[in-house]
C-alpha cells in the first residue's frame, strides 16, 4: 500500500478518521474511477487511471481526513471531485512531471485537487498554481497534519 512506513502520529490520526489497516473499498473504488475516467474523456484530455492512484483510493476512498487543528481542511478522499478544464490542467502538470498522474480526492478549504503520480508521489493542483505535497501517502499526511511547507511542482519538472 505504501512505500515508507506508516508514523505513530500519522496512524493515530488516520485511525481516528475511520480508516484502518487492510482497509479496501473494492468494488466502489473501481466505480470512482470510472466516473472520474468518463468526466476526464469528456472534457478532451483522457486520464489514465495509474496503480499507485488506485491503490490509494482503494484504502482511503471515502475518508475524511480532517486536519488536527484546522477544522475548515480536510482531505476529502474522492476522486470525482473536480471542476471543469481540470483535466487539461492535470495533464499539463503531468506533461512537466514526465509522469501520469490521477485524482485521488481534493482538499476542502480551497478545492484544490489531489493527484497521485505512477510513482506514489503527491501533488496538489490548486488555483494559484501546483504543489508537491509528498512521496507516498504517509510522506503527504505527515505534511499535512504537520503543515509542512509544500515546494512548487515546478521544482520537481523533468
Amino acid at each position: 500500500m505504501t512505500s515508507t512506513a506508516q508514523p505513530p502520529q500519522v496512524h493515530d490520526w488516520l485511525r481516528q478518521q475511520g480508516w484502518y489497516s487492510g482497509r479496501d473499498i473494492g468494488d466502489e473504488a473501481d466505480a470512482l474511477v470510472s466516473v472520474r475516467l468518463q468526466d476526464a474523456s469528456a472534457q478532451g484530455y483522457p486520464l489514465e487511471a495509474v496503480d499507485a492512484a488506485v491503490r490509494v483510493i482503494r484504502a482511503y476512498g471515502g475518508l475524511k481526513l480532517a486536519h488536527p487543528r484546522a477544522s475548515d481542511s480536510a482531505f476529502e478522499m474522492d476522486p470525482t471531485g473536480g471542476y471543469d478544464g481540470d483535466a487539461g490542467e492535470i495533464a499539463e502538470m503531468a506533461s512537466g512531471l514526465g509522469k501520469k498522474l490521477f485524482p485521488v480526492g481534493f482538499e476542502s478549504s480551497e478545492y484544490g485537487i489531489l493527484l497521485v503520480d505512477e510513482t506514489g508521489r503527491w501533488f496538489l493542483l490548486h488555483h494559484t498554481g501546483g504543489y508537491f505535497l509528498g512521496e507516498d501517502d504517509q510522506d503527504a499526511f505527515a505534511r499535512f497534519i504537520t503543515n509542512a511547507d509544500t515546494p512548487d511542482v515546478e521544482d520537481y519538472f523533468v
